[in-house]
């Protein structure tokens, strides 16, 4: 047995509403779902980014079908690394400086690749990056 891939991964925010803008607006993810005050979820290539409000999932009990998802939550910052082309890199760049989303930090890796780090409203430190970076 092994495990394919991620399917989803999850970050947190207070303010759904300015995460909704950024995800959407800012990285151009297509928003598949939302739900006010609780989470919006975003499609992400062939996985899913979760942005759930920690005040509802770590406090109030959620079914789906009968079934308990269990509580979460987290607090402080999260991460998340997005695939992008490395030929897009310069533009991601760009929009980001144009968007006026401070780039906390550029680094080059022993394979040459780059990554871009920056954060969103709620504090999450986001990289974009080649997904060729973890090849060996």
């Amino acid at each position: 047995m092994q495990i394919k891939n991620i399917v989803e991964t999850c970050l947190y925010a207070s303010d759904l509403k300015k995460a909704e803008w950024f995800y959407s607006e800012v990285l151009k993810l297509e928003p598949v779902a939302s739900e006010e005050n609780r989470h919006v979820f975003f499609r992400c290539g062939d996985g899913m980014l979760l942005i759930f409000n920690p005040g509802h999932t770590k406090q109030e009990k959620t079914f789906m079908n009968g079934d308990l998802i269990p509580l979460h939550g987290c607090e402080g910052p999260g991460h998340v690394a997005f695939g992008i082309n490395p030929e897009e890199y310069d533009s991601w760049k760009e929009r980001l400086v144009k968007l006026n989303i401070e780039i906390e930090s550029e680094v080059t890796w022993p394979n040459g690749y780059k990554s871009l780090y920056f954060r969103d409203p709620a504090n999450n430190s986001l990289e974009l990056t080649t997904p060729a970076l973890w090849e060996n």
